[in-house]
């Protein structure tokens, strides 16, 4: 049997799949008009333990991005190892170049790579740095721009 915070997370994963949804409140908002009673601060929650993460689109949009699974991994936490890892992030035209802490390299790509962000194509891991290529210089700024984010939040 589905608890009422399983079938709201359920809703909220399937709003974010299938809408471009920039804000908390348009997630509420839309989270309400399915049925569901949930404050911003139960949406706020659930984002995070979603591992919903807001992404930089090339045109500077943003809007939520569902983290995929990983085998059994939860995706916040799959998203902490990321976000905990990086050192710094640089754009070289339509690669993006990613230091990490020594010998995470290898984790934060599989996250970024589970991620399946459209903009990155894909990625190489070494010790301490990953290289992100990207199908366009500005696909590149706005990865750059997202992973950036996502270093001031963890």
């Amino acid at each position: 049997m589905k608890t009422a915070k399983n079938s709201r997370q359920e809703k909220i994963l399937s709003l974010i799949r299938d809408n471009d949804i920039s804000t908390q409140e348009d997630l509420t908002a839309k989270v309400n008009q399915e049925g569901f009673e949930a404050t911003q601060a139960t949406i706020s929650r659930d984002i995070k333990e979603l591992g919903i993460i807001k992404i930089t689109l090339p045109n500077r949009a943003t809007k939520y991005c569902v983290l995929d699974r990983t085998g059994d991994t939860a995706p916040g936490r799959l998203l902490a190892v990321f976000s905990n890892s990086i050192i710094s992030v640089n754009q070289a035209m339509n690669i993006i170049v990613i230091k990490t802490l020594p010998g995470m390299a290898n984790a934060a790509a599989s996250a970024l790579d589970s991620m399946h962000l459209e903009e990155c194509v894909g990625t190489i891991a070494g010790d301490d740095t990953i290289f992100a290529a990207c199908s366009g210089i500005d696909e590149a700024k706005a990865l750059a721009i997202t992973i950036s984010d996502m270093m001031e939040k963890g």
